[in-house]
């Protein structure tokens, strides 16, 4: 854990580089303490039927959804929350100077009861100096 998915609407493909929005994601929650770096999982989900606000078509959106094992204090979660969103914003700040984007973030905690895992990533990260 964690998991961050980002929805976007299929409009932003031409103005922003989704690929490098989950890097800039990845890259951004290994940087923080709360978020152990074997975990993290970063995917995009294009979306290509929705309706905006007033129904114009170039409105566009971003929403992130991070889930993560329960447990973390609710000030560790605000800062992790503030620091992902910030990165996400600075990212996308050229597109939404151009362009009607919203952005939205979400922070959940998982029950690790309702949630089992497994897997073999671990075992495959190359060693680290």
């Amino acid at each position: 854990m964690p998991h961050f998915h980002v929805e976007y609407s299929g409009n932003l493909d031409d103005c922003v580089d989704i690929a490098g929005l989950c890097e800039c994601i990845r890259k951004t929650a290994a940087g923080i303490e709360t978020f152990p770096m074997p975990g993290i999982r970063v995917r995009a989900t294009r979306v290509d039927h929705y309706a905006i606000a007033d129904g114009n078509p170039a409105h566009g959106f971003v929403d992130i959804s991070i889930r993560l094992r329960a447990g973390r204090p609710d000030d560790v979660k605000k800062d992790a929350t503030r620091r992902i969103f910030e990165a996400v914003r600075a990212y996308l700040d050229p597109a939404m100077t151009r362009h009607s984007i919203a952005l939205s973030l979400e922070m959940r905690d998982i029950d690790p009861d309702l949630s089992p895992k497994t897997g073999t990533i671990r075992d495959h990260l190359e060693a680290r100096s």
